[in-house]
């Protein structure tokens, strides 16, 4: 080999090692069968904030509904309990076929959480000129204190689920699990996040999460691992699929930008009864309220379910999210974000310390006995 042949091979070979440090680190979290994953590092003095919110719950699930309130069209889109993130593209949807059908002229959205603006933006994509009208905007409302995890958690119970209700639901999610596709990338705060659920008491098989779910096309990279293929213990089942993470500081404030920059207006007003609805300029309106339509509509069904979540500080490397029975910690860029509250019936957004430490102790024996890289 000559002087110039030896010097070309030094030089593509020093390259290949500076762009091979340069760039950025295969998460091995996103590869089948891979047993190591980092831990998240969980302790007291990590923690940097606690939040509480309530979710709109109903038994029997959303409600996606007309009614005249005078010459006023009201349709219904509320009652997501724990999946209003999840779901709000698809519900919203349902809400703007039933309502904008041979509608002319102006529309009001009332609500201005994460349904209220899905709702609101997919009626400016049909033409319509909208106005927001609320008690409050991001970041104070319900969907800021949501873990963003794209699945229909807390939504409903088995017994009150209708083969109507199973019908919306499904396209309600298929709508939206497409939607959200199209919005990947930092801009919006979506980015998809390699799943893992543990359980010790078995997995419902026709249930939401089961091998015959009907949301298992919404479900890519589903399988369950056999004890080498993962680093958790103690545990007799473990279950993978790959799902969407939405981060609410991200999204919230890039959808209300889209809603203004598409001419979209805001009004800071509360609504005391259903009459106030009727009293609007527009007479296509949508009741985004969320647990609000308890008290402006009289139903008895809605109930509060508390959420609280605790925070800890970031840790980039950390790209899965982990649902063992009672807990789930989801990876944020606010954050990880460790949760496992449902208090049903529970008003207060008062924090609770007790509760606090319970999910971070517990969040810790969990990662602290993952099995070593």
């Amino acid at each position: 080999m000559d002087r110039r042949e030896l010097l070309k091979g030094l030089t593509v070979a020093g390259a290949s090692v500076a762009l091979s440090s340069c760039a950025p680190k295969r998460i091995r979290a996103n590869i089948p069968g891979v047993n190591c994953l980092p831990r998240v590092q969980v302790s007291p003095d990590r923690v940097t904030r606690t939040i509480c919110g309530l979710r709109p719950f109903r038994p029997s699930g959303f409600v996606v509904r007309a009614e005249k309130i005078g010459d006023t069209l009201v349709v219904h889109n509320y009652g997501h309990g724990g999946a209003g993130i999840t779901l709000s593209w698809g519900t919203a949807k349902l809400a703007v076929d039933l309502g904008a059908q041979g509608h002319l002229g102006q529309a009001a959205v009332v609500g201005c959480g994460v349904v209220g603006l899905s709702t609101a933006r997919l009626l400016q994509d049909s033409g319509f000129a909208v106005t927001i009208y609320a008690k409050d905007l991001p970041p104070n409302t319900t969907s800021n204190v949501a873990g963003g995890w794209w699945f229909p958690v807390t939504l409903s119970e088995p017994q009150f689920r209708t083969p109507v209700f199973e019908d919306q639901l499904l396209k309600a999610a298929k709508f939206a699990f497409e939607r959200y596709q199209t919005m990947m990338g930092w801009r919006y705060g979506v980015r998809w996040s390699r799943s893992f659920m543990l359980t010790n008491s078995g997995f419902t098989e026709t249930g939401y999460y089961g091998q015959q779910s009907v949301l298992r096309p919404m479900m890519p990279e589903f399988r369950d691992l056999a004890d080498g293929e993962h680093p958790f213990t103690g545990y007799k089942q473990v279950r993978q699929f790959d799902a969407m993470l939405i981060e609410p500081p991200i999204y919230l404030p890039a959808m209300m930008q889209d809603f203004r920059l598409a001419g979209g207006t805001i009004e800071v007003r509360e609504f005391h009864s259903a009459a106030d609805l009727g009293s609007l300029p527009q007479k296509l309106v949508f009741n985004c309220t969320g647990l609000g339509a308890k008290a402006l509509f009289n139903d008895a069904e809605l109930t509060p379910v508390k959420g609280q979540l605790t925070f800890l500080l970031p840790q980039p490397e950390i790209e899965y999210s982990a649902i063992p029975e009672g807990l789930y910690m989801f990876s944020r860029r606010d954050g990880i974000l460790l949760g496992g509250t449902h208090e049903k019936g529970n008003w207060s957004l008062d924090i609770d310390e007790k509760v606090k430490n319970d999910i971070v102790a517990r969040h810790q024996r969990f990662f602290s006995s993952m099995r070593g890289c």
